[in-house]
């Protein structure tokens, strides 16, 4: 399956502008993902927008709302949120460059391919990544992208630049408060250098292959193991079950209507069961 862009715009240095599309770097097609069943039923579980009092709501009457006070939201709405303009949704511009060792692990985020949009941009683009390269800098920006605007570092990645988000500084927790009881006073010097030796005695080139997610490989066995299990309890909601309008999420649309098939269902069920009785008798 071809990878989708989840950003396009222009990659700036100075008056040097590049189109270019990021893709995300991370792969999420190869974890074991569940569905909920209950269990009884053996049927699947759907989720729907609920208003305390009201019941199931229309998600068209839904807007995004902010706390000003207890009770109390001040209401905005899509348009507003969209007629907010901020050159960073389509222009990503490295205002700053810095060494790479001066960026702490914990502000990285999210990792993504930049690549040039076409053909005609692949000859600036290699120069800037060619000059991240000489120079060992890493490129600071900002971008908007998916409803808020982040702050980004551009690096070279093999013959292409990789962009990672950062976190802002606020979003970080402060270490003081967990690390404050731990004594500074300074390690034994035998065992630091026992500890020493086997760091260096382990020091290797870094191979992500060498490396595997074992839980989510023992998952995947155990659902093959269960799938080819003719013991193993299923669950099949069968083509009796009433038919539910849901949404692109699975959602309940019409919970009045699903609750009148049900009701109309279980009637149809009692009168077998009388005129059953009725034989019978």
């Amino acid at each position: 399956m071809a990878s989708r862009p989840v950003w396009k715009g222009q990659l700036r240095l100075s008056l040097v502008a590049i189109p270019i599309e990021l893709h995300s770097a991370r792969e999420s097609g190869s974890k074991t993902s569940f569905r909920q069943i209950h269990k009884p039923s053996g049927k699947p579980v759907s989720y729907q927008k609920v208003v305390a009092g009201l019941g199931p709501i229309d998600t068209a009457e839904i807007v995004k709302g902010f706390q000003t006070a207890k009770n109390e939201y001040v209401l905005i709405e899509p348009e507003e949120i969209e007629e907010i303009r901020l050159e960073t949704r389509k222009t990503l511009e490295m205002v700053q460059f810095v060494e790479a060792a001066e960026i702490a692990p914990l502000y990285y985020d999210a990792p993504y391919y930049v690549v040039p949009a076409d053909e005609l941009a692949q000859d600036a683009y290699r120069v800037v990544r060619d000059a991240l390269r000489q120079s060992g800098k890493v490129g600071l920006g900002q971008l908007a992208m998916r409803g808020r605007e982040y702050l980004c570092a551009i690096r070279p990645c093999g013959d292409g630049l990789l962009l990672e988000t950062l976190r802002y500084e606020d979003e970080i927790r402060k270490a003081e408060p967990l690390f404050s009881q731990i004594e500074d006073d300074p390690a034994d010097k035998e065992l630091l250098e026992v500890a020493t030796q086997l760091i260096e005695a382990k020091t290797a080139p870094f191979d992500a292959s060498a490396y595997e997610d074992h839980y989510a490989q023992a998952l995947k066995e155990l659902v093959a193991r269960k799938s080819r299990s003719k013991k193993a309890p299923r669950a099949r909601p069968g083509e009796d079950a009433p038919e539910v309008e849901t949404d692109d999420k699975g959602n309940v649309v019409d919970l009045m209507a699903a609750l009148k098939k049900s009701l109309e269902k279980d009637k149809k069920g009692g009168r077998k069961s009388s005129s059953s009785r009725k034989k019978a008798s």
